[in-house]
Order: C-alpha cells, then sequence, then structure tokens
C-alpha cells in the first residue's frame, strides 16, 4: 500500500489570513485561543467545556491557530480536542493526586535543576509553552509568568554543573525550551558547552508539534553549533502528523539532530494498540523514533486520562513483534514519589533452570535457549577505564557488581533492633560477607 501524503489543515476562520502571517511563529505565538469566545470562533464548546473554561483556578490554556486547525470541529471526542481543551473533569480529585507527583522539586539541589540520576539532569529553562496539555505533569509551574526562572537561579543551575562532574547529560525542558528567545537559547547552550565534563545536551519540545512553522534554518543552524544535541518531541495521535510537521523534523534531521518522540497514554486518545501502531509507523516515516510511552503522572487535573496499567501492557503486547522494533517505544511508570522511570512490559521469560531458559514470542511460539555451562564469569571482559561515579545510587547494580550484598530501608537495623541492648552476641563481624564491597572492611574487623 502506498504511503499517503500528511495533511496540512486550516481552520475555516483562518482561510484569509496571509501565508507569510500563518507561516510566522510570533503571530501564531500572538494569535493563541484561550477564552470560551474565541475557541467557539471555531468550534461548538460542550457544556463540560464552557464550564471548565468559566472556572477559576484552571490551568492555563492557550493554543496556538495551527494546533487548534487539527481538531475535526464536529467531533466532541476528537484526541487532539482532548489534549487541549479543558473538560469539568479536570476539577474531579482522584485517589493519590499530588502537586509535584514525580518529586522533583524535592530532588532539585538548586532551583529549576532536577538531578535524580547519576550522570544527567534535568534543566528547566522556562515555565511557558506554546500550547499547554491539560494533563501537563508540571502544571505547577508551567503557564505561570511569575514561577518563570530567573538570571540568579540560571546562573546557579551553572555553577552546580560546573563543580558536578560526574554530570555529563543535560535535558533541557521547562516549559518549552524552543519558546525561548533565539539569543536566550542559544546563551544557555553555549554556557553548557563551555563545561568539559557535559557531553551530550538534550531537548524536550513539542514546539514542533504545537508551532511547526518555529523550526526554521536559522533555529536549526544555531543548534547545529552545538553538537552533539538531541530532541524528543511529543506526539501522541496520529492525526497531529501533518506536513508541517514532517517539514520541521525534516529541517532538524538534515542538521544532524536525532529525533525522538514521547508520548503519554492517555484515555479517549491513544488507549488503542491500533492507534499506537499507526502512530509509530508515521513517526518513523518522518525519521522520529519513539523513545517512550509513559503511563500517565498521579497530578492534579489529569485523573480522567489515566488508564490501568494493564493497558499499557496490552499496547506493548500488541506492538512488539507486530512492528519495526526500531518503531517500538518502551512504556514507563515514572515512580511516584520521585523513583525515576521504571520500564514495564509482558512476560517474554516463562522459566528457566540452572542450564536452559524458556522463552515466548509475540506469536505464543514457546521455545527453548540452552546455556553455557563453561561459562566462567572471572574471565569476562576487563573494563580499564576509570569508572564514573556514582554516590549512593549504585542500587541494584552495585549488588551484582558485588559492591554490597542487600539494600536495606532506612531505620531497617534500629527498628529490628527493637530498643535492645548492645550485648555479646552482637559482633559486626558475623554480617560483613567475605569478598563483598571493600575487602578492607571485612579485614578491619577481623584484625
Amino acid at each position: 500500500m502506498a504511503n499517503s501524503p500528511f495533511p496540512s489543515k486550516r481552520a475555516p476562520i483562518y482561510k484569509d489570513v496571509p501565508d507569510e502571517k500563518w507561516n510566522s511563529w510570533r503571530w501564531q505565538l500572538s494569535n493563541r485561543l484561550n477564552t470560551v469566545e474565541d475557541l467557539e470562533a471555531v468550534l461548538k464548546l460542550t457544556e463540560s467545556e464552557r464550564k471548565a473554561l468559566s472556572s477559576a483556578h484552571l490551568f492555563r490554556v492557550d493554543i496556538t491557530p495551527y494546533f487548534i486547525s487539527l481538531i475535526n470541529p464536529e467531533d466532541p471526542d476528537d484526541p487532539v480536542r482532548k489534549q487541549v481543551i479543558p473538560t469539568d473533569a479536570e476539577m474531579v480529585p482522584f485517589t493519590s493526586m499530588m502537586e509535584d507527583s514525580l518529586a522533583e522539586d524535592r530532588h532539585s539541589p538548586v532551583p529549576g535543576l532536577v538531578h535524580r540520576y547519576p550522570d544527567r539532569v534535568l534543566m528547566l529553562v522556562t515555565t511557558q509553552c506554546a500550547t499547554y496539555c491539560r494533563y501537563c505533569t508540571r502544571s505547577r509551574i508551567v503557564g505561570d509568568p511569575t514561577a518563570t526562572f530567573s538570571r540568579q537561579e540560571f546562573e546557579m543551575q551553572i555553577e552546580y554543573l560546573k563543580r558536578t562532574p560526574q554530570v555529563r547529560d543535560v535535558l533541557l525542558s521547562g516549559g518549552d525550551p524552543l519558546i525561548l528567545a533565539p539569543k536566550i537559547l542559544e546563551e544557555i547552550l553555549s554556557r553548557l558547552r563551555e563545561i568539559p565534563h557535559i557531553e551530550i545536551v538534550r531537548i524536550g519540545s513539542r514546539i514542533p508539534v504545537f508551532m511547526p512553522m518555529r523550526v526554521t534554518e536559522e533555529l536549526t543552524d544555531m543548534l547545529q553549533k552545538y553538537h552533539p544535541l538531541w530532541l524528543n518531541i511529543h506526539v501522541n495521535s496520529p492525526n497531529e502528523i501533518t506536513t508541517e510537521l514532517e517539514h520541521a523534523c525534516d529541517l532538524l534531521t538534515r542538521a544532524g539532530i536525532p529525533l525522538g518522540n514521547q508520548s503519554v497514554l492517555l484515555a479517549g486518545v491513544n488507549d488503542n494498540v491500533h492507534i499506537q501502531r499507526k502512530l509509530v509507523q508515521n513517526l518513523v516515516r518522518i525519521r522520529v523514533r519513539p523513545y517512550y510511552l509513559y503511563q500517565c503522572d498521579l497530578v492534579e487535573g489529569a485523573g480522567h486520562f489515566r488508564t490501568p496499567v494493564g493497558k499499557g501492557i496490552e499496547i506493548m503486547e500488541g506492538l512488539r513483534g507486530h512492528t519495526s522494533g526500531f518503531a517500538v517505544p518502551q512504556y514507563i511508570i515514572d515512580a511516584p514519589g520521585g523513583g525515576g522511570k521504571i520500564p514495564v512490559s509482558p512476560n517474554y521469560v516463562l522459566s528457566m533452570s540452572d542450564h536452559k531458559i524458556i522463552l515466548r514470542n509475540y506469536e505464543g511460539y514457546i521455545t527453548t535457549y540452552e546455556e553455557p555451562t563453561d561459562y566462567n564469569p572471572e574471565k569476562a571482559a576487563k573494563y580499564l577505564g576509570e569508572k564514573r561515579p556514582e554516590p549512593g545510587q549504585h542500587g541494584v547494580t552495585g549488588l551484582l557488581e558485588g559492591e554490597h550484598m542487600f539494600i536495606k530501608p532506612t531505620g531497617f537495623d534500629k527498628i529490628h533492633d527493637r530498643g535492645g541492648l548492645q550485648h555479646r552476641l552482637k559482633d559486626e563481624r558475623k554480617w560483613l560477607p567475605r569478598g563483598i564491597g571493600e575487602e578492607s572492611e571485612y579485614d578491619e574487623v577481623s584484625d
């Protein structure tokens, strides 16, 4: 079947807007829609939408003319519509919802910098976006001009990075970094590139999706000065892939910028395996590799978008093997409370013994893989370089590498001591495993 071209749409209200204006990202920003009157000029609002738009303390609404043109005005369940036009379901609280469900602000050594993983940081550089997603995980600050990060806070971020040599990867996010004035964005990139131990810079942006005319040759010429540079976009529905997005991605890839896509599993938007399969297949057509499919976060206002985790497993079952491997994203639960990203997938390992593993494929075909009986782990390849420091974050890998033998919850020994005495049977040498961790620890106690 021949590939059909991607659509290009413009709502009837904009039919007389000159192309010069329509294709200007500054015009798109200046003409965003955010009121009942604005939106009803394009489509008929439902009572639920009208109620939400008239509510106090509503998370910010702004939609570019380009993006609202992708909505089918006759369909109240349009997947693009659901992502950007609020309904009164946003006001309904749900069990376990939080303002900052990923504890980003808790893991922030300086304002706007989240250092959760050993070798990489999330750097928030703005609170502004071209259009606002109704399920935004940072709705606590995003869209609020008063929450924008100051010059002083930016300098604090840079100073932290300079004095933290374990950081090799910086992810710029917000808000949306590509909404920044070009000079400000370039200053951020150039300052990061002055730090020797930072190897790569990534940008997370939905600007190419909300406002693809922002991606110009001028922008890509500037970005490619700061390679290696990676960019992840955010497409949730096949309806968002247009001729304009295809062109924007073409400009970015021709500038040597690898592209990935992060989507969120959203009830009524993309919680269907066939929609997801079409989405990932269309993404690779425009040279964007599917990266993550996120379970919806436990953030305020997003309860109606949540699906059971089982729905995500079902979708992954329908992708792996049914389409190209490089088109299959990882299904991720970003751990509530700040534990980071946890990959979840169907179980393909059925059983195992000391010399054999039993697996199944996507069709239900069951096979065995005979394991080697003469493998000697002591003769495994040796790494001669210097290991990167991971203070306190060795985790399960530390157990596998013999750095520790167990991981204990905080206060574990104190709880199980039950307030007892330090008596003659409590000898620390009893609990030091030989050959695990620092040999000196065992030797010191033994001497």
